[in-house]
């Protein structure tokens, strides 16, 4: 679909009177919802806030988080939402390079950097810019990795591609309700909004709920696998009927207890370079991500997976301009280890995750894989543990039932992997580094083992 105006507009003009949005129990129509964003908007604007100015939003997931997105959007801004959990030391490293002048601080503490501060105003008769839909939109920061996050800056178009792909694969009807159950600051919350405003369906955002209180009413969520399992497992009358699954391995038994319920699940791959996911399918336990979706293409180079499509971004930004992320060749090489098989892209891990213990290299991916067929292991992370005979030792950090017995794990698992493969310890995965984000991080995961290399418990 090509819009001629913001989509919130564009539906409005075409169902005004349709629900557009619940805000945890205050359904807005979209005539409604739009009065509110021009309203917004136009404080905003008497706040000195113009077309491609740089504007972080400092927010959770919330009512008012989501409305002013919207607004900062038909200002024309370039806005970069932020996890209020990061820290002032990597903020004070990062944001300067970011070329922000205005900060809408909705959670966490003030920011100590100098920022023009906005604050929530609502001002009659806004007259929005004309849409754009090439106009860069947002700032979204890359996991950090292997240094100082990246912030991919992506166009409207970008991401209405991203939202055409999975929407090729996912029916999202008028009447659907997608909750957005995914931080706005995650390239996956984002697409969460792109594919409601894409569909002119329902979006429901609530404020700090519990998920399943939240899902009531919700046709569709995006979930990490601990919140799909936790919800089957609970006693909440679900009205799902389909999930699309992403930041960890898929378990079989996950899906197939999914699917008794009347739930469809899919999964597949995705990259904040991509405004989300690249390859997807209906998830039915090959070890494959599926195909790369409409306006996406991929190929192999060197077992290298290289990444191109409608959905790039424009590059990241920095010091006031945008450097490009794709290679000579026009393709973004994405250091992920893959191969194709069918057409069907099988990951094989990060480049810079694999690690060599006593000469034996290990992909801490293939090894998760295996573990995860575990009935009872939620989820599951292979991480290098310093030894001064071996190089490293591999150590698996389980997220798993209550009952689970860490012995019966580990001999479970000898007749499954090599020798060198199997875990020379098992630690059950703290509380600590399950952020709330989508992804647990890999770096926090190794030093937090390297840190107290005794722990034995599970």
């Amino acid at each position: 679909m090509t819009f001629s105006d913001w989509p919130w507009r564009h539906w409005r003009q075409l169902r005004g009177e349709a629900p557009a949005v619940r805000l945890n129990d205050v359904v807005l129509n979209w005539r409604q919802l739009c009065a509110e964003v021009d309203a917004l908007a136009g404080g905003f604007r008497a706040q000195g806030v113009n077309e491609g100015e740089g504007v972080l939003l400092r927010a959770y997931n919330q009512p008012s988080a989501l409305l002013a997105w919207l607004a900062l959007l038909q200002c024309g801004a370039r806005v970069l939402p932020l996890n209020p959990q990061l820290p002032p030391s990597l903020l004070a490293a990062l944001l300067p390079s970011l070329d922000l002048r205005y900060a809408l601080v909705l959670n966490g503490d003030p920011l100590a950097l100098d920022f023009v501060p906005l604050a929530l105003q609502r001002t009659a008769g806004d007259s929005p810019l004309l849409w754009r839909e090439e106009r860069l939109a947002s700032m979204t920061l890359t996991s950090g990795s292997t240094g100082l996050p990246k912030a991919a800056v992506h166009s409207c178009r970008a991401h209405l591609a991203s939202a055409e792909g999975v929407l090729a694969m996912i029916p999202l009807a008028s009447d659907d309700d997608w909750l957005l159950s995914l931080p706005l600051f995650h390239v996956s919350g984002q697409g969460i909004l792109w594919r409601w405003l894409l569909a002119g369906a329902r979006l429901t955002v609530g404020e700090r709920q519990p998920l399943e209180q939240a899902l009531q009413g919700c046709t569709h969520a995006s979930l990490v696998p601990t919140q799909l399992w936790r919800l089957l497992n609970s006693e909440a009358d679900v009205s799902l009927k389909a999930v699309l699954l992403g930041g960890a391995a898929i378990p079989v038994a996950l899906t197939e207890q999914a699917r008794a319920r009347g739930i469809r699940c899919w999964c597949g791959y995705g990259l904040t370079e991509f405004a989300s996911t690249v390859c997807g399918k209906e998830a039915d336990g090959a070890p494959d991500v599926g195909q790369p979706l409409p306006g996406r293409a991929l190929k192999i180079v060197e077992g290298e997976v290289w990444l191109r499509a409608d959905s790039m971004a424009a590059g990241y930004w920095r010091d006031g301009g945008v450097l490009p992320l794709v290679n000579e060749q026009g393709w973004f090489a994405t250091r992920d280890r893959g191969e194709l098989r069918e057409g069907k892209l099988t990951l094989l891990g990060r480049m810079d995750n694999l690690f060599f213990s006593g000469g034996e290299s290990i992909q801490p991916e293939e090894v998760e894989r295996v573990l995860l067929a575990h009935p009872q292991i939620q989820q599951a992370f292979i991480v290098p543990l310093d030894d001064a005979e071996f190089g490293q030792r591999p150590v698996a950090v389980v997220e798993c039932d209550a009952q689970c017995d860490v012995t019966a794990l580990a001999v479970w698992a000898q007749d499954k992997l090599a020798r060198f493969q199997q875990p020379v310890r098992w630690l059950e995965l703290p509380d600590s580094l399950k952020t709330g984000g989508i992804k647990i991080s890999r770096r926090a995961l190794r030093d937090w083992v390297n840190a107290a290399p005794g722990r034995q418990t599970c």
